[in-house]
C-alpha cells in the first residue's frame, strides 16, 4: 500500500502513483468531469476525475467501476474525511499548487453531515460553539503554528542564554495576594485549595533556590467576571525570573530581547503566509524599545486630548492606546515600556525606590494594548512584611511566600506576559478567542 504523502510534499514529488488522506473542502461537479478541493494539515491540492455518468446496463465490471466513482464523488458531503490514491501529474495550469491528483479510488473514511453547523460568516460565538471545525480554516490553522514557532523560539533563546524551565504547582494552599479574582474548590482533608492567578512566588522561590534565571509558559487562572476582547478565565502565562540585577531596566533589556528573538523567527517562517492570511506586513522590532515614565505617559495622553478618567493614576484601555499611538508617531516603534508606578497601584512585593517612592516596575504596551507586567522584586524580608501591612494583609498568612526571603535572595525581578495577547496583536485579531485554541471565560466551558 502506498504511504500517505501529505499536501506540502506533493509538490517536490515525481509524477506517478499516490495516496492523499483529508478533508473535502469544495466539490466541483461538472457534467463531464469532476474537481473535488482535498486539505490535509499540511494545505489543499486539486483531485480530478474525468465523470462517467451515462453507461450502458453491459459496460462491463471496469466501467461500472468508474459510474460508482463518479456517483461517489457527487455525494461527497464538506468535511468528509477521504483516502484517495491516483496518479500525481504536475500541471502549471493547475491555480492551486501546479499540482493536481487524478483519482484511482476513493474510500470515504468518516462521513459528515450534508449541512455544515457553522459557515464562514457565522458569529464568532457560534464558531466557538464548533471550534474543532473552525480550526480547519487555513487562517487559523496557520495562528497555532505561528505560536509554536514563537513559543520554541522563546524557549531557544532562555536555554541559549542559561535559564532553567520549571514547572510549577497550579494548585495552592494560600491565596497568591488576595482573595480577589481567585477559584476555589475542595481539596481533601486539607480544606481550600486555589487555582494559581501567577506562578509568581514560585517563580521568586527558584531564585531562593538559586536556580538564578527561569521561565515557564503555562496556564492560570482569573475568576474575573470580564467579556472583554482581551480577558479570559484561563489562559497561557509567558513567565521569566532573573537573579542579580540592578533595577526593573535589566528585567526590560531581556524581555525586549526575548521578543525580538520571537518576531524573528515569526518573520522567517511565516512572514508570507501572515501577508497572505492577515494582511499583515509583520516586522521585528527595533531594540531597544521605548521608555516612558508613567507621569509622562498621562500627560501625553492628556496632551492628545484624552482624560483618563481612572482615579488611581494608571493607563485605561484607551490611555494605552493613545500612549502607544503617540510612540508610533513619534518613534516609528509597536512597543513601548511604561514605567515607575505608583505604589497603590502595584502589589506589595514590587520594590520601591528610594529616592522617587514609585516601584521600580513596568507594563510593556504592544500595539496599544497592555501584553506585560514587570518588576524588581523586593527581597528584604522586613520591607516585604511592611509593604504587605501597608496593602492590608496579613503577614502571618503570607509564611509561605516570606520564607523565600529569610535564608538569603539574591536582587531578583521578573515579568509575566500573556501568550493569547501577544498573538492577537500580532495578527491583528479583535479578540483573544480567535488565537486561543479552546476559550474559557465567565459563560464558556466547552467545547
Amino acid at each position: 500500500m502506498t504511504a500517505r504523502t501529505l499536501v506540502k510534499h506533493l509538490a517536490a514529488r515525481a509524477d506517478g502513483a499516490v495516496t492523499v488522506s483529508g478533508w473535502v473542502e469544495t466539490v466541483r461537479d461538472q457534467k463531464k468531469v469532476q474537481f473535488v478541493i482535498l486539505r490535509d494539515e499540511s494545505g489543499a491540492v486539486q483531485l480530478v476525475n474525468p465523470a462517467t455518468r451515462e453507461l450502458a446496463d453491459d459496460a462491463g465490471p471496469k466501467a461500472s467501476a468508474a459510474l460508482a466513482l463518479t456517483e461517489a464523488i457527487s455525494g461527497l458531503s464538506h468535511g468528509s474525511f477521504l483516502t484517495v490514491t491516483g496518479e500525481l501529474k504536475h500541471d502549471e495550469r493547475v491555480k492551486l499548487g501546479g499540482i493536481e491528483i487524478k483519482i484511482a479510488t476513493l474510500e470515504v473514511v468518516s462521513a459528515a453531515p450534508a449541512e455544515p453547523p457553522i459557515a464562514a460568516d457565522s458569529s464568532l460565538d457560534k464558531r466557538l460553539d464548533w471550534r474543532y471545525l473552525d480550526l480547519r480554516q487555513p487562517k487559523h490553522n496557520l495562528i497555532f503554528r505561528i505560536q509554536t514557532t514563537l513559543e520554541h523560539a522563546w524557549r531557544t533563546w532562555w536555554v541559549d542564554n542559561g535559564f532553567i524551565e520549571i514547572h510549577t504547582p497550579k494548585l495552592m494552599s494560600s491565596p497568591s495576594e488576595s482573595r480577589a479574582e481567585l477559584f476555589q474548590l475542595d481539596y481533601f482533608e486539607l480544606g481550600t485549595a486555589y487555582l494559581a492567578q501567577s506562578p509568581q512566588h514560585f517563580k521568586q522561590m527558584a531564585q531562593a533556590a538559586g536556580f538564578g534565571k527561569i521561565f515557564e509558559i503555562s496556564p492560570v487562572f482569573r475568576a474575573d467576571p470580564s467579556f472583554t476582547s482581551r480577558h479570559a478565565t484561563e489562559f497561557i502565562s509567558v513567565d521569566a525570573e532573573i537573579s542579580w540585577i540592578d533595577s526593573h531596566e535589566d528585567v526590560m533589556a531581556m524581555q525586549e530581547q526575548l521578543l525580538a528573538a520571537g518576531f524573528e523567527a515569526v518573520v522567517e517562517k511565516h512572514g508570507d503566509e501572515i501577508r497572505e492570511q492577515f494582511g499583515i506586513e509583520l516586522a521585528v522590532p527595533a531594540l531597544p524599545f521605548p521608555r516612558i515614565p508613567l507621569h509622562e505617559a498621562r500627560d501625553i495622553v492628556k496632551a492628545r486630548g484624552y482624560e483618563i478618567p481612572r482615579t488611581d493614576g494608571d493607563l485605561d484601555p484607551e490611555g494605552e492606546r493613545q500612549i502607544a499611538a503617540h510612540v508610533k508617531e513619534t518613534y516609528g516603534h509597536d512597543f513601548v515600556f511604561v514605567t515607575d508606578y505608583p505604589t497603590g497601584i502595584r502589589p506589595f512585593y514590587h520594590m520601591v525606590d528610594p529616592e522617587t517612592g514609585l516601584t521600580k516596575s513596568y507594563d510593556l504596551i504592544y500595539n496599544g494594548t497592555e501584553i506585560t507586567t514587570g518588576a524588581q522584586r523586593e527581597h528584604r524580608v522586613e520591607v516585604l512584611e511592611e509593604q504587605a501591612r501597608a496593602k492590608g494583609l496579613d503577614p502571618e498568612g503570607l509564611e509561605h511566600y516570606l520564607d523565600f526571603f529569610r535564608y538569603g535572595i539574591p536582587p531578583h525581578g521578573g515579568f509575566g506576559m500573556g501568550l493569547a495577547r501577544v498573538l492577537m496583536l500580532m495578527l491583528g485579531e479583535a479578540s483573544i478567542r480567535e488565537v486561543t485554541f479552546l476559550f474559557r471565560g465567565p459563560t464558556r466551558l466547552a467545547p
